[in-house]
């Protein structure tokens, strides 16, 4: 049962940091370049950077309460000593914010500026401020969990 739960959490973190880098980096970036327009390539990556934020919630909780079981059950170290829980916590909250903070306001400025774009309306420096935060929380999570994925990779291969 412990080996199987190992598969399934080496999964979980498998496909958040596997989704985080290939729609972020590799995904968005092709779509914003072979769609003329910007509007529409912008509808498109929202859609696959929410899917991939939720895709994050669900792997983290199993990976953070994979975290505290695997900690709680036979070591004597505390949980919020172990590096690897604060990691999995930070990448969480960075998603968390992501998606219930400001991508639903980046989204209601959308709205708002119709039928203009939103980058010609008079809510564009708003939406640019906003795009910054989430895009640098965005690199931060991804950044900890390639930290992730090496960390396992290497203690795989011991």
């Amino acid at each position: 049962m412990k080996k199987l739960f190992s598969a399934l959490c080496a999964i979980a973190l498998t496909a958040w940091v596997g989704g985080l880098w290939s729609v972020g980096y590799l995904a968005v970036p092709v779509v914003f370049h072979a769609q003329p327009d910007k509007q529409l390539a912008g509808m498109l990556a929202g859609e696959m950077l929410n899917a991939v934020g939720y895709l994050g919630l669900v792997c983290g909780g199993m990976l953070l309460l994979g975290e505290i079981c695997t900690v709680s059950c036979g070591h004597t170290r505390k949980i919020w000593q172990e590096k690897t829980f604060w990691i999995i916590a930070a990448m969480l909250v960075f998603g968390l914010i992501i998606q219930f903070g400001l991508s639903p306001v980046m989204a209601d400025l959308k709205v708002q500026a119709r039928p203009l774009d939103v980058m010609l309306s008079p809510f564009a420096d708003r939406f640019k401020m906003l795009h910054g935060v989430s895009s640098i929380l965005y690199l931060l999570e991804s950044l900890l969990g390639l930290y992730l994925v090496t960390k396992s990779t290497t203690r795989t291969n011991r």
